[in-house]
């Protein structure tokens, strides 16, 4: 099993990191510090315009964009394993993914839009999308049911002659903040008394369309992350065309699981960045400072704490491209990625556990200062402890590796 970078991999992982470490990171304070500079935090100030567009100009006039884009038809000429390391690199900034047009949740929706949209869902939706000139969400988690089991969603989809009609609230539906978010693609049943997995369609439902209602932005420890956001929404006698269904009724869950596994492992590889820069924060802090004589790094058992980091992120590295390779192996053979789950799923719950600890740690070593505005721990913390429940919590997926361990020992 090969986990290294090609050579094209190589190219495209040093530029990317160069263009985050020297470019895209620098901008990142004054980015967030810029939100609600017009008085409207769910709309674009001015100068995160000029930042944004700016720099994703630039990353596209050098080739770096769409670089998730490793099985489909025109993209960069890399395997999921080379994704790998170059996401680890966006993951050290906040702007990265969408800098170069790899931000969730649009990767997976461009994916779902490539495998299973029509011809004109591909012309209206997803040409945009790949330019980067419009944004999109992704409606499935529910406030009324325990979601991380699908089969309970109970947003409607009924028909009614020509039409479908949607009646039901979501939330969690990141990036319908967004003011450039133009499209939503929605699990909704309909089938109340199809089979289990079998009686939930996905649509394809224009934000501008009427009875489409964003109730609130929902806070990650306090932060509402506009102007991006992650919100409730209701929708009420919400009406769209028949073909508005993607590949037919009772296909949902064929959709949904074609699109997590990638959504999935792109989180994990982006969060063992997110835990780098945690612990890099960390030696400097603890270098930079002095307590009872020595540097914070040689007391209270801290240098201990840096080196458990250090193998605990190795550890990470190694588990997320294992995962990477049986993607691509899966692909080579037979385009199935239910072999790659276990080694996906594994990823998606040790990655954010270790990304999380090393931020911890890394706060710690902070004091006061960690847990405030001053540094970028606390705001990191939020968004790697949510890690944990996005696209299925934990428990979801220590099932997908215990199911796939009794199966290998024939006890299952």
């Amino acid at each position: 099993m090969d986990l290294g970078l090609s050579a094209r991999g190589r190219e495209l992982r040093d530029a990317v990191a160069a263009m985050v470490r020297d470019e895209i990171a620098p901008m990142d304070a004054e980015y967030h510090a810029a939100t609600g500079a017009d008085g409207d935090r769910w709309h674009h100030a001015p100068r995160q315009t000029e930042i944004l567009e700016g720099l994703k100009a630039e990353a596209r006039a050098r080739g770096l964009w769409n670089l998730w884009q490793t099985h489909l038809d025109g993209g960069p000429g890399i395997g999921t394993v080379d994704y790998a390391w170059i996401a680890e690199e966006m993951g050290r900034s906040w702007l990265a993914p969408e800098i170069f047009n790899c931000n969730a949740p649009d990767t997976g929706n461009m994916e779902v839009f490539a495998r299973y949209g029509s011809d004109e869902m591909r012309d209206r939706w997803l040409a945009p999308l790949m330019a980067g000139e419009i944004r999109s969400a992704y409606l499935m988690t529910e406030p009324q049911v325990a979601s991380s089991d699908a089969t309970n969603i109970e947003m409607r989809c009924d028909r009614d002659g020509d039409e479908w009609v949607l009646n039901g609230e979501k939330w969690w539906a990141t990036g319908a903040g967004d003011p450039r978010c133009a499209v939503h693609i929605v699990l909704a049943r309909s089938d109340p008394d199809g089979p289990r997995h079998g009686s939930h369609s996905m649509l394809v439902v224009p934000t501008a369309t009427p009875g489409v209602e964003i109730l609130r932005g929902m806070q990650v420890f306090g932060d509402d992350e506009a102007p991006h956001g992650h919100m409730h929404v209701r929708y009420t006698d919400v009406r769209v065309p028949a073909d508005a269904m993607l590949l037919g009724p009772g296909r949902g869950f064929e959709i949904a699981q074609g699109r997590l596994g990638p959504g999935r492992i792109h989180h994990c590889m982006r969060a063992i960045g997110m835990a780098e820069k945690a612990l890099a924060l960390a030696v400097a802090r603890g270098a930079s400072r002095v307590a009872f004589g020595r540097d914070l790094l040689e007391l209270g058992g801290n240098a201990e704490r840096i080196a458990e980091a250090r193998m605990m992120i190795d550890t990470a590295r190694l588990t997320t491209l294992r995962a990477a390779a049986e993607m691509d192996a899966a692909h080579r053979d037979t385009g199935d990625m239910k072999r790659a789950a276990p080694a996906i799923s594994a990823a998606k719950v040790l990655v954010p556990r270790v990304a999380q600890d090393v931020c911890d740690m890394a706060i710690q070593l902070h004091g006061a200062a960690g847990v405030s505005q001053d540094t970028e721990l606390a705001r990191l913390y939020g968004h790697i402890r949510t890690l944990r429940l996005v696209d299925g919590p934990d428990a979801v997926h220590l099932r997908t590796v215990y199911r796939a361990e009794m199966k290998a020992r024939g006890l299952r």
